[in-house]
């Protein structure tokens, strides 16, 4: 079911699994021993912490909603960015396999975490593409873990992000193009040099470590999941898209956790980006061709991940397409009302959520009514300080 209210494009996806287990064939897509291992990697490393679930009370009244809750990750780690529980860990992933083969012996995540063998680690360059934030994870884990890196970003990623990518001791290739032809670059010379890919996004013959890096993702769902303190589970979780990897982990470790009260899974995507809505509107994993870039940058992705598809095609129950022009003015409101620091793409939810408000119509799609609790997450602070500055203040 397919309607545009004011700019906002809306998908319903009738094939949406609801009221039920969360199907074997799901499941094993992300596996829970894999999450699991994932938890244990990233909880043992020593600057850890569970990022707070905040409670933005005046916002719920607002909306009429029973409860609105905002999973703040402008603190985590030193990156201010979900993205590092993803990319950092899949690199410890990729040494522990890479060493293990070089030295003739199975070694542990704990001995790449604990520098075991560092000559052969310095052997290994880790490539990947970025618009910002998994770049900086994976540099960021490079450099714990002591190996090299190289981070291919195309021409609409600011300089400030490019900056803190090298910053981490990464080498940063600039291409023409958008985020999904940085991907395929890095991939293609990544080959050629025989640097080891370690994406977000996956695709055919390319599954394994974009799995490790959902794995990891699923660290802030199941923080938000231990930390909700109402008696009955959230009734809905609005999430950002991009390639679909971070929504497919927050819907398998939901699914898995709630079971038949899985919340409702509300996908949302820059209207100039929107290759998961397209995906159920046809039916089929589908491509974009961006051709303007959104300031929503971690979102602009025209080629769904391979792996992610099945999990929502699945799981999630709608999808909206949004404008740009909400962004900044509910970056300012948060930091200005809630002390919140909410970068571009963090807000992608709640700016979904406030212009379904706008249309009776929608708002009853949705199922959301005054019982609905829901649940955003809020996946980065400013990870571009001076883009964010500037978001801000225009929005005044």
């Amino acid at each position: 079911m397919e309607s545009t209210i004011s700019r906002t494009q809306y998908w319903h996806n009738e094939q949406v699994i609801s009221g039920q287990q969360c199907p074997e064939g799901v499941r094993e897509r992300l596996p829970a021993h894999g999450c699991l291992r994932a938890s244990e990697a990233i909880g043992a490393w020593p600057d850890y912490r569970p990022t707070e679930l905040r409670c933005l009370k005046a916002l719920s009244g607002e909306l009429g909603l029973s409860s609105l809750h905002y999973k703040d990750e402008s603190e985590r780690f030193e990156l201010a960015s979900f993205k590092a529980l993803g990319g950092a860990y899949a690199v410890q992933v990729v040494l522990r396999d890479e060493i293990g083969s070089a030295v003739g012996r199975t070694i542990t995540l704990a001995d790449v975490a604990a520098r075991q063998w560092p000559e052969e680690a310095a052997a290994v360059t880790v490539v990947t593409a970025t618009d910002g934030n998994h770049g900086r994870s994976v540099a960021w884990g490079a450099r714990r873990f002591g190996c090299a890196c190289v981070v291919y970003m195309h021409e609409g990623v600011s300089r400030g992000r490019q900056e803190a990518v090298e910053a981490l001791g990464a080498r940063v290739r600039r291409i023409k193009g958008n985020y999904d032809d940085s991907v395929h670059a890095a991939n293609r010379d990544g080959r050629a040099h025989g640097w080891l890919m370690v994406s977000d996004t996956s695709w055919e013959g390319y599954v394994d470590i974009p799995r490790d890096v959902m794995a990891g993702y699923t660290v802030m769902s199941s923080e938000a999941m231990d930390q909700w303190v109402m008696p009955e589970p959230p009734t809905h979780v609005f999430i950002q898209g991009g390639c679909g990897g971070l929504a497919a982990a927050v819907c398998v470790d939901m699914w898995d956790r709630y079971g038949e009260h899985m919340p409702r899974l509300v996908i949302v995507e820059p209207v100039s980006a929107a290759c998961l809505l397209e995906s159920a509107r046809h039916g089929v994993q589908s491509r974009v061709d961006i051709t303007t870039e959104s300031v929503m940058a971690g979102l602009s992705c025209g080629e769904v991940s391979l792996i992610a598809w099945p999990i929502i095609a699945a799981g999630a129950s709608d999808f909206l397409a949004i404008t740009d022009d909400r962004i900044a003015p509910l970056m300012r409101r948060l930091a200005r009302e809630e002390s919140i620091i909410a970068g571009e793409s963090a807000v992608a939810g709640l700016a979904g959520l406030i212009e379904a408000r706008k249309d009776d119509r929608l708002w009853g799609r949705l199922g959301l009514t005054t019982q609905s609790r829901v649940l955003l997450f809020g996946t980065e602070g400013a990870t571009d300080p001076e883009v964010y500055r500037s978001m801000v203040d225009e929005a005044d």
